[in-house]
Order: structure tokens, then C-alpha cells, then sequence
């Protein structure tokens, strides 16, 4: 087998009202695609935040083994000149996810079996409580309540915008709705200093947060180290955290009991599997940030994976057309991988055909 053509599609659409998480306003929703087609009939797709370099990428990729991924990895991964950090990983992530599609389908099983299959499904947590326009504690309860009538066991909600006192009595005001016994996680997207992410952990310890993710930038280490000997509440991290270089830095530290890593961005699925070996060998579990086409499966084929991370409808509604078999929950709590070949990433181009923003190609 042999890859004959390496392109991109990249999609965007206006979100009904925007949403706001700790440093960030999201005002679209977005799909990029990095697409690899073969002699023998078979495509694969990847995914990542941003595709900047695939065009330079996918010359290196042309005439080779798609199956050979180890081997087409380092030949991208050139730290003095790409893929150490930052977009040019981004696109090696993509490109890589691809591969794992392609491998996938000619061996014509799921992802997650081709892993190695730990499990059929894994419980899920609701990664909603966004701020937005109008959004008040009212309508954030509401929203929370909305989740546990699905099944919802676990959720989490986003802190860092509005004071510490204010942020302190969202968390009160969730706590109270979904009651003892739903998890309740808090994100904070990198939002806060050190000193005010302790501060701030005091203010909502007595409401039994399961993990307080990303309080400072994601290369603040010695601000997680100072965090976690102040506050009895688990630290989460690793969706900023790229290769399995950036990931050894973090373990050491000693201060993160969740690890967050993207598939899309920090290195792609072979990068991933030796991160998540690392995890379980330093005795840390795994929730995974990012893409749930593409992490169920890697949430179902790794046993320290503890949860799935699930962006609602209320997020982005139009996704669930995108894709030709979207990720749905299970009534128990927990969330499927399909049982179609590949990574999940088929999509329906009817229904984004109107929302094509830019596509490239480099072929044979």
C-alpha cells in the first residue's frame, strides 16, 4: 500500500451565541480535516486545531507505507525545524490520526480493537457550564439539570472569568443542583496565578470538586507543584502538554493526578499510546481533552483512561450531522466507540458542503 495524495478541508460555522471559557471567546465552530488517500482505495482522516503545515508535511508522505507510522513519524518530527511544540505538531498530530484511520480500516476493525480493546464502553463527564451572554447562575443550574436527565453522572463547568468570589458561588450553585453524588469537575483554562488558584480552591473545597483542570498556563510547573501541597482538590492538565518529552516534564512534578492529553495535538495516536504507558507506569490515570470521535476509541483501548470527556449539542449542534456516525451516550452513564472501521472521522460533506473554508492537496 502506498499514499498517493495528502490534502486538507477545513470547515467553519457561527455558534447560535458565543460561549466563553477562562482566557477564551468562541464565536465559531470549526472542523479541519487532513485527508490521506492510497493505491488501494482506502482514506484516512486526522484532525487538529490548526493544519499550517501539512502542505510541507505531506511531501514526505507520498509513495510511502501508510502502515509504516513510526517510521513516517520521525521522519516529520524534526525538533529544530518542526514538530517540537506549537502548530507544526498540531499537523504531524492530524496527519498521524490519519494513518491510525488508514491502519484501522485495511485491518477493516475499530480503533479502540486495533489498540488493543480494554473495554466497550467507559463512563463520560459533560463538558458544558460555559459562560455566555445572559447566562446567569439560574440558566447555568438549568443547563446542569438538563445533563443529569440524560444520564449524566459526572460534569464539569468552566471558572476563571468573573472574581473568586463570584466563580465560588457558581460552583455552590452546580453543587446544590446536581447533589452529592454527580462528580463535579472545574476548568479554568490556564485563568489564574498560582496564588489565586489556592485562594480560590479554599473558597470551593467544602463542594468536593473531583478535579480542578489547568489553574495556570500549562508551563507554570512549579505552580502546580505550589497548588497541589495547598489544596486537598486533584489537579488535572495535559491538554497544552505536547510529546512524550513535555508529558516526562510534567510527571515530574509530582502535582498532577488527571492527565488531560489531545491526540490532536500532542503528537497524534502514536505519540498518545506511549504517553499513556508512561501515565500508568507513574501509577496517574487519564481523561483525555479534545476530538470524541477520535478519544473514545483511545479512552476504550487504554484501562487507565477514567472517563471520557463529552461536548454536548448545546456546544456544537451541527457536529453530530458532520459526522456519519457521531458518538452517542449510553443511558448507563457511560459512551460507546462505534463498531466501523477507523478513527470515526467520516464525515457527511452534504452537510458541510456550504461551510468549506480552504482546501490544499500535494499528490503523487
Amino acid at each position: 500500500m502506498k499514499i498517493t495524495k495528502v490534502y486538507t478541508e477545513k470547515y467553519k460555522w457561527p455558534k447560535d451565541k458565543p460561549i466563553q471559557n477562562g482566557k477564551t471567546t468562541f464565536t465559531h465552530n470549526s472542523l479541519n480535516l487532513v485527508c490521506i488517500e492510497t493505491d488501494e482505495g482506502i482514506t484516512g482522516y486526522g484532525t487538529s486545531y490548526e493544519l499550517n503545515f501539512v502542505d510541507r508535511l505531506g511531501q514526505l508522505l507520498i509513495g510511502e507505507n501508510p502502515l509504516n507510522n513510526e517510521k513516517l513519524w520521525k521522519r516529520m518530527y524534526v525538533p529544530k525545524f518542526l514538530g517540537r511544540r506549537g502548530n507544526s505538531l498540531w499537523s504531524i498530530s492530524a496527519i498521524d490520526i490519519a494513518l491510525w484511520d488508514i491502519r484501522s480500516k485495511a485491518a477493516n476493525i475499530p480503533l479502540y480493537q486495533l489498540l488493543g480493546g480494554s473495554r466497550e464502553s467507559v463512563p463520560y463527564y459533560i463538558a458544558g457550564g460555559y459562560y455566555a451572554p445572559g447566562k446567569g447562575i439560574k440558566e447555568l443550574q438549568e443547563e446542569m439539570e438538563e445533563y443529569l436527565s440524560w444520564g449524566a453522572k459526572a460534569v464539569k463547568m468552566k471558572v476563571g472569568v468573573l472574581s473568586l468570589e463570584e466563580d465560588a458561588a457558581r460552583v455552590k450553585a452546580v453543587r446544590e443542583v446536581i447533589g452529592d453524588d454527580v462528580k463535579l469537575m472545574m476548568d479554568a483554562n490556564c485563568a489564574y496565578k498560582a496564588y489565586e488558584a489556592v485562594e480560590f480552591s479554599k473558597m470551593v473545597e467544602e463542594y468536593h470538586p473531583y478535579w480542578f483542570e489547568e489553574p495556570v498556563d500549562a508551563d507554570d510547573y512549579d505552580g502546580y507543584r505550589k497548588i497541589s501541597e495547598k489544596t486537598i482538590i486533584p489537579l488535572a492538565a495535559g491538554e497544552n502538554e505536547m510529546t512524550r518529552f513535555g508529558f516526562r516534564d510534567l510527571f515530574a512534578t509530582r502535582a498532577v493526578d488527571i492527565l488531560n492529553p489531545d491526540a490532536a495535538c500532542c503528537g497524534g495516536i502514536t505519540e498518545y499510546m506511549k504517553i499513556a504507558s508512561m501515565a500508568d507506569a507513574n501509577g496517574i490515570v487519564m481523561s483525555p481533552h479534545g476530538q470524541q470521535q477520535v478519544h473514545v476509541h483511545l479512552d476504550c483501548a487504554i484501562p487507565n483512561v477514567i472517563m471520557a470527556e463529552f461536548y454536548p449539542p448545546q456546544y456544537d449542534a451541527k457536529i453530530y450531522e458532520a459526522f456519519k456516525n457521531p458518538v452517542r451516550l449510553n443511558p448507563d452513564g457511560t459512551v460507546s466507540p462505534g463498531s466501523e472501521p477507523g478513527v470515526g472521522l467520516d464525515i457527511n460533506r452534504e452537510v458541510l458542503k456550504d461551510y468549506m473554508v480552504e482546501d490544499s492537496s500535494y499528490a503523487l
